[in-house]
């Protein structure tokens, strides 16, 4: 019998929109999920909007999550918001990982997994991301480019052997993120199976039945579909389309395509 894996529809807002422009957002979202099931949403604001999103969401059926997070529980980090705290904005889940803090601040393997251990103290949920550059791709490297990345990001579930299946993997090809570029199904199953094999090679094939892992990447109402017909993709952490609720509701009902 094989596992059901409910699907995941996560909007990533990065650093964009007005406390105005969140509230309407989350209406919009609001009314475009009603009635809806087998599908979870979940919405990552910026810091700043977690208050904001909460009041707007009230009682819908949208989960909360912080962009980051720091992984020590309090102390002299300025600039920094820890697991703690986004527990306070009630938020249950957490991005770790993403590309661009990769990228663009120089996050390691080790941070991330330091990261991912506090969240999981915390019982946050962590989204981690993990994902290859075109150069990695294109030199063939992308297999072992995403085992360094899942070996270090989640060394604290290698060492205890143990990865709960609440955890949420993500995978982001960051030469499709925000380049209007989208790896093809095809392209997308075959890292989604490999790094499912990699759970099930690292820890057991019921974990592997279990985790979630999401496609990110340049998810647009028009692919969304196709995307997820594919036996290992089981949602999608999208950016930009997140921003425009009409565009993200459709992609949340990618089933009434």
């Amino acid at each position: 019998m094989m596992f059901q894996r409910t699907p995941m529809i996560a909007g990533n807002w990065k650093m964009n929109l007005r406390h105005s422009e969140a509230t309407a957002l989350i209406k919009t979202i609001r009314q475009g999920i009603e009635g809806l099931e087998g599908v979870e949403v979940l919405v990552a604001p910026p810091f700043t909007h977690l208050a904001v999103a909460r009041e707007a969401i009230g009682d819908a059926p949208i989960f909360l999550a912080g962009q980051n997070m720091h992984w020590e529980m309090s102390g002299a980090f300025t600039g920094e918001i820890s697991g703690r705290m986004l527990q306070g904005a009630t938020c249950t889940h957490v991005i770790l990982g993403h590309s661009e803090r990769r990228t663009l601040f120089n996050e390691t393997n080790e941070t991330v997994d330091l990261k991912v251990r506090s969240a999981t103290f915390l019982g946050l949920i962590p989204i981690v991301c993990v994902g290859e550059t075109l150069e990695e791709r294109e030199a063939g490297n992308t297999f072992d480019v995403l085992k360094t990345q899942l070996d270090g990001s989640l060394r604290n579930f290698k060492a205890d052997q143990l990865m709960r299946p609440s955890t949420i993997l993500a995978y982001e090809p960051v030469w499709a993120i925000g380049t209007g570029r989208t790896a093809t199904p095809e392209q997308a199953q075959e890292v989604h199976r490999f790094i499912r094999e990699w759970i099930e090679t690292t820890f057991n094939t019921g974990t592997a039945a279990q985790v979630r892992i999401l496609y990110g990447g340049s998810v647009k109402p028009e692919n969304i579909s196709d995307l997820m017909a594919q036996p290992d993709i089981d949602g999608a952490l999208v950016g930009g389309a997140s921003l425009k609720g009409d565009s993200f509701v459709q992609i949340i009902r990618y089933k009434g395509h």
